[in-house]
């Protein structure tokens, strides 16, 4: 689950991370009034206005409606009303959305932490996340903050630094004082980076997250070390230990179709493909992908509906997949040992009746217990349904579909 900066910021703050003030807003006079409020807890006279968007490249990207940055200076209160009306309500562009952009409903009025002297201050990138190689955590960090790491991998891949933590033993003194030292800091600013990174690696653990990325953090002329920027995403799976992160998910920020399968229990991934795909457990999820691939097809997603493939459930998978305007046909893939194939095959019927014409052919094989049943079940509905026994006769039913 992916959080908006404003949402990683406050986890990485009740951690200990020292950050960017700034509170979100999601009005023109709300953000005024953060503003105010601000300027007096942090004595700041500029002021950072932030898209709040699941997407990098704010920065330079660009609201199609105004033209406008998606991060903009405000220099003085006087500015923030028009720099806000230039980014709220518009569709941001970024290297990470579509042509679309993406809406922006809110905004992140933040302090301007490189006052003073912007010259006495440095940048730096710092990410946790698993290597999946060695199954241990790493810390990849690097004194290129503020652009774009993977150009600075590619080029200057000596900048790149890692530092890869037991899990035995968890993240020690020594590994903080490393790369504070890599980073080429010294005094007070590598005191503060030392502490700043052994709270980022306690954040990372503690709310089980994938993935945190600060890009950058800030040396300030003063010596301190700031988030200003936080990219989180939260492991999925971990959510019912934190009810409080659970309830930070922004639905308008996903894909209609991914919420509404998580909504019925279905474990749904959106794929580029023509060929539909319902099919109970993973294993045989990319089995029925490659078959498909392998007739000529292109796989349009990967939808396991699980051990209990009742109606219910197939007619939500059928609504889902039928989403998709690229589909041309489904492939319904189901091996009946928990549940039976007959059951499953009214499921299908029942399903299909309910939601009226559907305008592409559906090709169900069902095999296992009462697959014959299951076979005769379908070929009687009298709906434009094909029956398949065997995985050659669903690829064989795929191609002629695809041809």
């Amino acid at each position: 689950m992916n959080l908006h900066e404003f949402q990683g910021k406050s986890i990485l703050k009740s951690y200990g991370v020292a950050i960017q003030e700034g509170k979100v807003a999601q009005s023109v006079s709300e953000a005024l009034q953060v503003a105010k409020e601000l300027s007096s807890e942090t004595g700041t006279k500029w002021f950072v206005v932030k898209a709040q968007i699941h997407a990098g490249g704010r920065g330079k990207g660009k609201v199609i409606e105004t033209g406008c940055n998606g991060v903009v200076i405000a220099k003085g209160i006087d500015q923030v009303e028009e720099k806000v009306k230039g980014i709220l309500g518009g569709h941001l562009v970024t290297a990470q959305t579509n042509e679309n952009g993406k809406k922006v409903s809110k905004i992140l009025i933040a302090e301007d932490a490189y006052a003073p002297d912007f010259d006495k201050t440095s940048e730096f990138y710092m990410s946790v996340l698993l290597n999946r190689e060695t199954s241990r955590n790493i810390i990849m960090y690097s004194t290129e903050g503020g652009v774009n790491i993977e150009e600075v991998a590619e080029k200057t891949p000596h900048l790149i630094f890692k530092e890869e933590i037991d899990p035995k033993v968890g993240i020690t003194g020594f590994q903080c004082r490393k790369i504070a030292f890599n980073l080429g800091l010294s005094g007070k600013s590598l005191k503060e980076m030392v502490k700043f990174v052994h709270s980022l690696y306690s954040a990372y653990v503690g709310c089980d997250a994938s993935l945190f990325e600060i890009n950058p953090v800030l040396k300030t002329c003063d010596d301190r070390i700031l988030a200003v920027d936080a990219k989180v995403s939260l492991d999925d799976n971990s959510l019912y230990r934190h009810k409080d992160y659970a309830e930070m998910r922004d639905f308008s920020e996903e894909d209609p179709m991914d919420v509404e399968a998580d909504k019925a229990g279905l474990n749904f991934v959106n794929l580029d493909g023509n060929i539909g795909c319902m099919v109970n457990g993973a294993g045989l999820a990319m089995a029925t992908m490659d078959i498909i691939k392998q007739s000529g097809g292109e796989p349009a997603n990967f939808l396991d509906v699980g051990g209990t493939a009742d109606a219910d459930r197939v007619e939500k998978a059928f609504n889902i997949i039928l989403k998709d305007s690229n589909v041309q046909g489904i492939l319904v893939n189901i091996f009946g040992g928990i549940v039976r194939c007959d059951r499953v095959a009214k499921g299908v019927v029942q399903a299909y009746k309910s939601i009226g014409n559907i305008p592409v052919p559906i090709i169900v094989r069902l095999q296992g217990t009462n697959a014959i049943e299951a076979k005769e079940i379908i070929d009687n509905s009298g709906l434009n349904v094909h029956s398949a026994i065997t995985l050659k006769d669903a690829a064989d039913k795929v191609k002629e579909l695809v041809n």
